[in-house]
Formats: C-alpha cells, sequence, structure tokens
C-alpha cells in the first residue's frame, strides 16, 4: 500500500519590502513624476471636493531639512497636507503597507519608508536621519498613530530626537474636519469642509538634549500643536457647508 501523499506547502507570506528598496524607488524620475502627478489631482479634486482652506504655508521653509508635524485623525491628512507646498513630502508608513507589489511601489514612489511599529526600528530612524541630513522634507505624525478627537493626546520624543539631531525645525500643521470627512473604516470622503493651518517652526536648542530636555521639546511641540488644531478648527466652524 502506498504511503500518505504529503501535501504540498503553502505559500509562504510575502515579506515587506526593505527599506533600500523603498529609497531607490523614491529617487527615480518617474516616481517623482508620478509624486507631482497625484498631488495636482487631489488639488483638483479632494480639495474642491472638501473646500479645502487653509493658512501658514508660508511658515513651510523653501529650502534645507524640515519635519513636518500635523495632526492625525484620518488617511486624508497627508494627502491634503501635500498641496501646500511644492516640495517633496517624504514620510515614515507603517511596514504592512510594503507587502503587496504594487501598493509598495505607490508607498515609495509617493516618497515613504517602511517603519517597524511597536519596535526600535533603528533603520528607519537612521534612513529618517539621513534623508534630513540631505535637505528632505519629512512628515511625522507627533501623536504616532492616528487619533480621534479634537485634543492633542501626547507627542513622542523620536521626532523631538530627531530635530535635536539633524537641526531640522518642526513645523506644527492642523488639520480639521478630515476626522468627519473620512472616518476610520469608510473608503469614499464625504462632502465636509476642511481645513489646514501650518504653525511656525519649532527649532531644536543647540546642542546635546537630555532625556528631559528632549520631553520638554515634545511637550512644546504638542502645546504648538494644539494651538494650530483649534485654529484649524475655528476655520471650519467659520465656513458651515451648506
Amino acid at each position: 500500500m502506498d504511503g500518505p501523499v504529503d501535501k504540498p506547502a503553502g505559500k509562504a507570506p510575502r515579506e515587506a519590502k526593505s527599506l533600500e528598496w523603498a529609497l531607490k524607488v523614491g529617487r527615480q524620475r518617474r516616481s517623482i513624476a508620478f509624486y507631482q502627478t497625484i498631488r495636482a489631482l487631489i488639488r483638483v479634486f479632494l480639495w474642491r471636493w472638501l473646500r479645502t482652506k487653509h493658512r501658514g504655508s508660508e511658515n513651510i521653509p523653501l529650502t534645507g531639512p524640515v519635519i513636518i508635524a500635523p495632526v492625525h485623525r484620518s488617511n486624508l491628512d497627508a494627502p491634503l497636507l501635500s498641496v501646500c507646498t511644492k516640495r517633496h513630502l517624504r514620510a515614515l508608513a507603517k511596514e504592512s503597507l510594503f507587502v503587496n507589489p504594487i501598493g509598495a511601489w505607490i508607498c515609495a514612489a509617493l516618497g515613504s519608508i517602511p517603519l517597524r511599529r511597536g519596535e526600535a526600528d533603528r533603520d528607519a530612524m537612521r534612513a529618517a536621519r539621513a534623508m534630513l541630513d540631505s535637505g528632505a522634507m519629512l512628515l511625522v505624525f507627533p501623536e504616532g498613530t492616528r487619533q480621534s478627537g479634537n485634543q492633542v493626546t501626547g507627542v513622542f520624543d523620536g521626532m523631538s530626537y530627531l530635530a535635536s539631531k539633524t537641526g531640522a525645525p518642526i513645523v506644527p500643521v492642523g488639520i480639521a474636519g478630515t476626522e468627519d470627512a473620512l472616518p476610520a473604516g469608510s473608503k469614499f470622503p464625504k462632502r465636509v469642509r476642511t481645513a489646514i493651518v501650518i504653525g511656525t517652526p519649532i527649532r531644536a536648542p543647540e546642542g546635546r538634549l537630555s532625556r528631559p530636555a528632549l520631553a520638554q521639546m515634545s511637550t512644546e511641540v504638542g502645546t504648538r500643536l494644539q494651538a494650530a488644531f483649534d485654529e484649524a478648527q475655528a476655520l471650519v466652524d467659520s465656513h458651515p457647508a451648506r
């Protein structure tokens, strides 16, 4: 009698694309052209659909390293913000977005690099620092993951560390209305008003910062971020949807 037939092993789960791969893709000409095209479409269609108001774009430095630090209430936040400057907005994104080959290329072409959440991902932090050292504009959500409500819940110190090591100013950004437009689980944005308020840059003190000094800087960022968020919300409330 024949023995039992072994079942073929299932396909191994795909691994996320590497940090080096994402950086390489992000530098390609077609990736830059893709980013510019997407940004133009967002301006023409999404900004008009959401009746986006904005102020403070002049606070984003035109050259040199800068950390853009917005509140995070919706997946619309980064796309809407990209229209406020002609500079290429780079970002750290969760590693799971880099598993699917097509999604991975899109994320990398739009300037994102993979980050392992919940771990001390030193490689990603080194990459972020290298991008800032090269004069890039980097998007970092100070609150970490997406939050809910009108209160800034706290700012993590990693962003302050990057600022202190690279000399990049931190620009706080309040974005209001996006949570109502596209709450978690939604696939298409509702037509509500949104607003973006870009605050003045915050520079890290010179010299090496101690942990208490980093925490103090993060507290200042949180305070300024809340002020920009409140101003954005007031801008939405002053232009109610019809």
